[in-house]
């Protein structure tokens, strides 16, 4: 079994409501089984800024799923959500899915990246996760949630909500 870390985001219709029906659908997969999920995060949106804010948290689950598999399940739940194909990058979603870590494994192909590659400079990402491991090390920066926490240079709002 392996430990992955979930990244949920949505800033269209009802953004909670997304965010908590993705983790219900992610929790009815046989080979998944969500071990924590943060607290809700009300965050300034990055890149595309002229946007309604967004509704983030993280997840933590155990899955024999491999990443591959793991990834086909989240875009499968994406698409269930409704997620429109992005006509901008970083632009308006029902629901956002990302792994940010799958155990310590390093990995990069054309579609699928672990660790997460711009987690480490998102408050959105590092605020719930922290919330949840703050002592994990990320496999490349080697350095503790709370670390990179610490050194993130934060200019985007991010609100707890419940």
């Amino acid at each position: 079994m392996a430990i992955a870390y979930i990244g949920l985001g949505s800033n269209l219709g009802r953004k909670k409501a997304n965010i908590r029906r993705a983790i219900k659908l992610l929790g009815e997969k046989k080979d998944v089984k969500i071990l924590k999920v943060s607290s809700l995060y009300e965050t300034e949106p990055v890149g595309y800024v002229k946007q309604d804010w967004f509704v983030n948290a993280v997840l933590k689950a155990e899955t024999n799923l491999t990443p591959r598999q793991l990834l086909a399940v989240l875009k499968e739940i994406e698409k269930q959500l409704k997620r429109k194909k992005a006509f901008l990058k970083w632009g308006p979603r029902t629901i956002d899915l990302d792994i940010l870590f799958y155990n310590n494994l390093k990995l990069k192909t054309k579609d699928l990246v672990i660790p997460h590659p711009e987690m480490h400079k998102r408050a959105f990402v590092l605020i719930p996760l922290m919330e949840l491991e703050p002592n994990f090390i990320h496999p490349t920066k080697r350095k503790s949630i709370l670390e990179l926490l610490a050194n993130l240079k934060r200019t985007k709002k991010v609100k707890k909500l419940s």
